[in-house]
Protein backbone atom coordinates (compact mmCIF):
# COMPACT_ATOMS: atom_id res chain seq x y z
CA UNK A 1 0.00 0.00 0.00
CA UNK A 2 1.39 3.12 -0.55
CA UNK A 3 1.03 6.16 1.61
CA UNK A 4 -1.64 8.46 1.37
CA UNK A 5 -1.20 11.75 -0.31
CA UNK A 6 -0.75 15.08 1.63
CA UNK A 7 -1.52 18.78 1.12
CA UNK A 8 1.07 20.25 -1.29
CA UNK A 9 2.17 16.77 -2.50
CA UNK A 10 2.38 16.26 -6.19
CA UNK A 11 -0.31 14.10 -7.58
CA UNK A 12 1.07 11.42 -9.55
CA UNK A 13 -0.03 11.68 -13.14
CA UNK A 14 -2.12 9.10 -14.84
CA UNK A 15 -3.50 7.96 -18.21
CA UNK A 16 -7.10 5.71 -17.41
CA UNK A 17 -9.51 4.20 -20.02
CA UNK A 18 -12.99 5.51 -19.41
CA UNK A 19 -16.87 3.94 -19.75
CA UNK A 20 -16.39 4.90 -23.16
CA UNK A 21 -13.28 3.51 -23.52
CA UNK A 22 -11.52 6.83 -24.46
CA UNK A 23 -8.08 7.57 -22.57
CA UNK A 24 -8.35 10.56 -19.43
CA UNK A 25 -5.35 11.98 -17.71
CA UNK A 26 -5.25 13.39 -14.93
CA UNK A 27 -2.83 16.12 -16.74
CA UNK A 28 -5.37 17.31 -19.15
CA UNK A 29 -8.17 19.87 -19.05
CA UNK A 30 -7.88 21.14 -15.33
CA UNK A 31 -9.32 24.51 -15.07
CA UNK A 32 -9.17 25.18 -11.36
CA UNK A 33 -9.00 21.87 -10.58
CA UNK A 34 -9.87 18.26 -10.40
CA UNK A 35 -11.59 15.99 -7.80
CA UNK A 36 -10.73 12.47 -8.43
CA UNK A 37 -12.97 10.57 -6.71
CA UNK A 38 -12.08 6.84 -5.80
CA UNK A 39 -15.10 4.02 -4.75
CA UNK A 40 -14.97 0.72 -4.90
CA UNK A 41 -17.65 -0.45 -6.89
CA UNK A 42 -19.58 0.70 -9.59
CA UNK A 43 -23.64 -0.03 -9.22
CA UNK A 44 -23.79 -1.00 -5.68
CA UNK A 45 -26.25 1.14 -3.34
CA UNK A 46 -23.51 3.22 -1.38
CA UNK A 47 -21.44 3.92 -4.62
CA UNK A 48 -24.45 4.68 -6.93
CA UNK A 49 -25.29 7.61 -3.94
CA UNK A 50 -22.02 8.79 -3.88
CA UNK A 51 -21.74 9.10 -7.78
CA UNK A 52 -25.10 10.49 -8.45
CA UNK A 53 -24.98 12.84 -5.58
CA UNK A 54 -21.44 14.25 -7.98
CA UNK A 55 -24.11 14.01 -10.86
CA UNK A 56 -26.59 16.62 -8.90
CA UNK A 57 -23.82 18.68 -7.79
CA UNK A 58 -21.49 18.91 -10.60
CA UNK A 59 -22.94 22.23 -12.43
CA UNK A 60 -21.84 23.87 -9.29
CA UNK A 61 -18.48 21.90 -9.39
CA UNK A 62 -18.12 23.57 -12.77
CA UNK A 63 -19.00 26.60 -11.94
CA UNK A 64 -16.05 26.60 -10.00
CA UNK A 65 -13.59 25.08 -11.91
CA UNK A 66 -13.64 21.68 -11.28
CA UNK A 67 -13.87 18.43 -13.31
CA UNK A 68 -14.78 15.08 -11.69
CA UNK A 69 -13.74 11.95 -11.91
CA UNK A 70 -14.50 8.88 -10.80
CA UNK A 71 -12.26 6.01 -10.21
CA UNK A 72 -12.89 2.21 -9.65
CA UNK A 73 -11.16 -1.10 -10.11
CA UNK A 74 -13.99 -2.09 -12.47
CA UNK A 75 -13.52 -2.78 -16.08
CA UNK A 76 -14.93 -0.36 -18.84
CA UNK A 77 -17.86 -2.59 -19.25
CA UNK A 78 -19.12 -2.63 -16.16
CA UNK A 79 -18.34 1.30 -15.73
CA UNK A 80 -20.64 2.06 -19.33
CA UNK A 81 -23.63 0.10 -17.65
CA UNK A 82 -23.38 1.98 -14.55
CA UNK A 83 -22.95 5.98 -16.70
CA UNK A 84 -26.04 4.50 -18.63
CA UNK A 85 -28.04 3.53 -15.82
CA UNK A 86 -27.56 6.34 -13.72
CA UNK A 87 -27.15 9.07 -16.29
CA UNK A 88 -23.55 9.97 -15.11
CA UNK A 89 -22.15 12.97 -17.31
CA UNK A 90 -18.75 12.87 -15.53
CA UNK A 91 -15.63 10.36 -16.70
CA UNK A 92 -15.56 7.23 -14.95
CA UNK A 93 -12.26 5.98 -15.39
CA UNK A 94 -11.17 2.16 -14.98
CA UNK A 95 -8.51 0.78 -12.72
CA UNK A 96 -8.37 -2.88 -13.12
CA UNK A 97 -5.11 -3.34 -11.89
CA UNK A 98 -5.30 -0.66 -9.04
CA UNK A 99 -1.97 1.02 -9.74
CA UNK A 100 -3.26 4.69 -9.70
CA UNK A 101 -5.74 4.05 -6.69
CA UNK A 102 -2.43 2.18 -4.92
CA UNK A 103 -0.09 5.55 -5.83
CA UNK A 104 -3.20 7.95 -4.44
CA UNK A 105 -2.90 5.57 -1.03
CA UNK A 106 -6.68 5.03 -1.80
CA UNK A 107 -5.70 1.07 -2.02
CA UNK A 108 -5.16 -1.03 1.34
CA UNK A 109 -6.26 -2.94 4.43
CA UNK A 110 -10.04 -2.66 5.44
CA UNK A 111 -11.69 -4.70 7.75
CA UNK A 112 -15.04 -5.42 7.44
CA UNK A 113 -17.54 -7.67 9.17
CA UNK A 114 -14.66 -8.81 11.38
CA UNK A 115 -12.39 -10.17 8.19
CA UNK A 116 -9.03 -7.63 7.19
CA UNK A 117 -8.29 -7.74 3.33
CA UNK A 118 -6.84 -5.27 0.36
CA UNK A 119 -9.52 -3.39 -1.34
CA UNK A 120 -10.11 0.12 -2.52
CA UNK A 121 -11.01 2.84 0.21
CA UNK A 122 -13.41 5.58 -0.40
CA UNK A 123 -11.29 8.20 -0.72
CA UNK A 124 -11.52 11.81 -2.74
CA UNK A 125 -8.14 13.77 -3.39
CA UNK A 126 -9.00 17.39 -5.30
CA UNK A 127 -5.41 18.14 -7.30
CA UNK A 128 -4.85 21.75 -8.20
CA UNK A 129 -3.81 23.50 -11.61
CA UNK A 130 -0.58 22.79 -10.82
CA UNK A 131 -0.91 19.19 -10.14
CA UNK A 132 -0.66 19.43 -6.49
CA UNK A 133 -2.87 18.25 -3.84
CA UNK A 134 -5.04 20.87 -2.47
CA UNK A 135 -7.10 18.13 -0.09
CA UNK A 136 -6.71 14.67 0.73
CA UNK A 137 -9.85 12.89 1.99
CA UNK A 138 -9.74 9.16 3.08
CA UNK A 139 -12.40 6.80 4.71
CA UNK A 140 -14.84 9.23 3.54
CA UNK A 141 -18.83 8.10 3.71
CA UNK A 142 -20.95 7.75 0.47
CA UNK A 143 -23.51 9.38 2.19
CA UNK A 144 -23.25 13.18 2.73
CA UNK A 145 -19.75 13.17 1.61
CA UNK A 146 -20.32 15.83 -1.41
CA UNK A 147 -21.80 18.09 0.73
CA UNK A 148 -19.28 17.84 2.92
CA UNK A 149 -16.63 18.49 -0.02
CA UNK A 150 -18.95 21.55 -1.18
CA UNK A 151 -18.15 22.95 2.26
CA UNK A 152 -14.59 21.81 2.42
CA UNK A 153 -13.97 23.60 -0.80
CA UNK A 154 -16.33 26.92 0.18
CA UNK A 155 -18.89 26.27 -2.64
CA UNK A 156 -21.42 26.73 -0.45
CA UNK A 157 -21.73 30.59 0.02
Amino acid sequence: MAERLLTGAVAPGFTLKDSSGQDVSLASDRGAGTIVYFYPAASTPGCTKQACDFRDNLASFTAAGYRVLGVSPDSVEKLAAFAANEDLSFPLLSDEDHAVADAYGAWGEKKNYGRTYEGLIRSTIVVDPDGKVALAQYNVRATGHVAKLRRDLKLDR
